[in-house]
């Protein structure tokens, strides 16, 4: 006789089985639609983790983490990789068409409206505001994952030594990855981290019915 089935734990690559090609090009037209000044980050977390629940917090890190190494866009790569994740070759281009859209439509809608009204108090008031909505949005998700992330003293390190290198110093994205970036594969190297807590850890999906 089998066992009663319990509250079923349903993972991330569960939900991601039915997802269709439409679906995923919605959910990114409507992220590029909305994603204001600069937060597309925030937007997609909302949407990709806690909306659609096709990610968890450890995926999108490590989606976000790579995205951020890549040149161009933050916005495209990560779009590129999560939709890739997804569906695929197939995903990937559907999620990037789907963000890149409406951005497209709506610069050069405005770019043409801006040119007649850049002298306008009220306009340049409202940039300013999308700008700061943008930074709030970003500080937020930069607070919802970091506790996740910054679990040891190492941690803390590198990201006040990536701080201090752009913020202070004024030197390039370029040099502290050429410097910031060797230190920390040294110190999170299997041998070098054995005596450090684990960053992230990710328990076993267990399914109600199996062992």
């Amino acid at each position: 006789m089998s066992e009663a089935a319990g509250p079923q734990e349903i993972s991330g690559a569960d939900l991601r089985r039915n997802v269709s090609l439409l679906s995923l090009f919605k959910i990114f037209l409507t992220i590029g639609a909305i994603s204001f000044g600069g937060g597309v980050v925030a937007y997609l977390r909302e949407y990709i983790v806690r909306g659609e629940q096709w990610m968890d917090d450890e995926e999108f890190l490590d989606a976000l983490e790579v995205g951020q190494t890549l040149p161009g866009l933050i916005a495209v790569n990560l779009s590129v990789i999560i939709g890739d994740r997804i569906r695929g070759a197939a995903g990937a281009v559907a999620a990037a068409i789907g963000i890149l859209l409406p951005g497209t439509i709506v610069v050069m809608t405005a770019g043409v409206l801006y040119m007649g009204n850049r002298q306008n108090p009220a306009v340049n008031h409202f940039l300013g505001g999308v700008a700061a909505a943008a930074v709030g949005l970003l500080t937020a998700v930069a607070l919802q994952l970091g506790h996740k992330q910054l679990v040891h003293l190492g941690d803390f390190l590198l990201v006040m030594a990536t701080f201090v290198t752009i913020s202070l110093l004024h030197q390039s994205l370029i040099v502290v990855i050429l410097v910031v970036g060797p230190i920390a594969v040294m110190l999170y190297h299997p041998r070098t981290h054995k005596e450090m807590k684990p960053a992230r850890t990710r328990e076993p999906i267990r399914l109600a019915g199996h062992r």
